[in-house]
């Protein structure tokens, strides 16, 4: 069941346009008695090998943004174990680099699901979080903590940093264009090239034959196709497989209890 569900994600409109529109053409052809034995290979060349790169490549772009957040957020709650630790006695240093990671985490949050909206904005918020992080180290300079310390934990800040603007670039940057207009292009006129070939499949005798691997070979291709898009952008929401962000309130409680 849970397969059924999964599998009805990628199915569109989409989906079904190009299905109606390869048994319509199938229909056409076998009326005008046009068909024609085509390579099967060509399929394979002009449509599944571009999109099965496209997947590979935005699955791999998917990885990479899980690689970043799971740094970016050890390196934040190192950080808050650092204010909690270094300076030692009692200290309330701790619950400002806790609310200080809940603001990263929520701002982080906000700027990559936000489909575009203001990313100059959400980044400006981001970068003056991180700006606080590095006020806050300079009031850990001042109650003792060593200089070698304060460096460790500039170096954390620098982490969290590099690993938000991988993210970013993620986000930005994605399969190349001419690629992806390549593969749709091809993929929308799958249905009138390969027409007279289905139309060829069993024919006269077996009518039904044609219109049924037509069917398969347009649900295969505009699902993978689908697959890719849901892949491409990982913070979106949109895809089953894309990355979780709201998690600022979860590690807000759990440091709590550390």
């Amino acid at each position: 069941m849970q397969t059924i569900k999964q599998f009805s994600k990628i199915v569109d409109y989409h989906t079904w346009f190009i299905t109606a529109l390869a048994l319509v053409i199938v229909y056409i052809c076998r009326r005008l008695d046009f068909v024609a034995d085509l390579p099967t290979t060509l399929i394979g060349i002009a449509v599944v090998f571009p999109l099965v790169f496209s997947i590979n490549s935005a699955y791999k772009r998917r990885e990479d943004a899980l690689s970043a957040f799971a740094s970016l957020k050890a390196h934040g709650v190192a950080l808050v174990l650092a204010h909690r630790d270094w300076p030692g006695g009692e200290n309330r240093h701790d619950e400002r680099a806790r609310d200080l990671l809940h603001g990263l985490l929520t701002a982080v949050s906000h700027h990559f699901t936000s489909n575009g909206r203001n990313p100059d904005q959400t980044r400006q918020k981001i970068y003056a979080i991180f700006s606080d992080f590095s006020r806050s180290h300079e009031q850990l300079r001042a109650v003792g903590v060593p200089a070698n310390e304060i460096s460790r934990a500039n170096q954390y800040l620098r982490q969290l940093i590099l690993e938000f603007e991988r993210m970013n670039n993620i986000a930005s940057y994605r399969t190349p264009l001419a690629l992806r207009a390549y593969s749709r292009l091809f993929l929308n006129l799958f249905p009138l090239l390969f027409g007279p070939y289905f139309a060829s499949i069993a024919y006269p005798e077996y009518p039904l034959a044609g219109y049924v691997v037509a069917m398969i070979y347009s649900l295969v291709l505009v699902s993978l196709d689908n697959i890719q898009d849901h892949l491409e952008n990982p913070f979106d929401g949109v895809g089953t497989d894309d990355l979780r962000l709201d998690v600022a309130d979860e590690y807000q409680q759990m440091i709590s209890t550390l």
